[in-house]
């Protein structure tokens, strides 16, 4: 008969997240994983499967736990279209701010690091762009709709745009975490979405 796993997956997950978003993929060992996840070696392997199993995992985690959750927080149909895309930029621009460590965003560390070369983890991060992308597209359609939101472009270009100023500043944050510049990048994307 199976023991029963001795430790809260939650947990020890939310440290392989720690350890992985504050090495990258290739700089962190099973070692490093089993240490901050409190498991031996055996325990990790048993539990998880390989490295790359776990760090799927702890992507999926991650995304669940972070982008998902902003993203349906802010789509709540109390919150306007636009005051929806500017608390989500607020709430990135904050957690780049108060981030001593500079580690970013995950997935577009995943996708820097691992995407060229692992079409598993590629794919990952591409979906997770996508929501983010479809969400930005959701609520600048909406706002059109209710002529709270520029009609000059379409929404699918402004949702794109949305989406390079995002990853522009989320890894302008991991070099240059300075408020003026994070939100001098964004300032201009926003005003682009005020109706004239």
């Amino acid at each position: 008969m199976a023991r029963p796993r001795a430790f809260d997956e939650k947990e020890v997950l939310d440290a392989a997240i720690r350890c992985f978003w504050m090495h990258g993929y290739e700089a962190t060992s099973v070692r490093d994983l089993a240490s901050s996840m409190g498991l031996t070696g055996a325990s990790l392997y048993n539990a998880f499967g390989d490295k790359h199993a776990l760090y799927e995992r702890a992507l999926k985690r991650y995304v669940d736990e972070s982008v998902a959750d902003r993203i349906r927080r802010l789509e709540d149909p109390v919150i306007a279209p636009r005051a929806a895309i500017g608390a989500f930029f607020d709430e990135i621009v904050e957690r780049s701010l108060n981030d001593p460590d500079m580690k970013g965003c995950m997935v577009v560390n995943a996708a820097v690091e691992l995407g060229p070369h692992d079409p598993e983890l590629r794919a990952a991060a591409g979906r997770t762009l996508g929501e983010i992308e479809a969400f930005f597209r959701r609520r600048v359609a909406a706002g059109q709709k209710v002529g709270a939101i520029s009609a000059d472009q379409t929404a699918e270009d402004l949702a794109r745009m949305l989406l390079g100023v995002l990853l522009g500043i989320r890894v302008l944050a991991r070099i240059r975490p300075e408020r003026a510049l994070l939100e001098g990048v964004l300032r201009p994307a926003l005003a682009a979405l005020e109706p004239r």
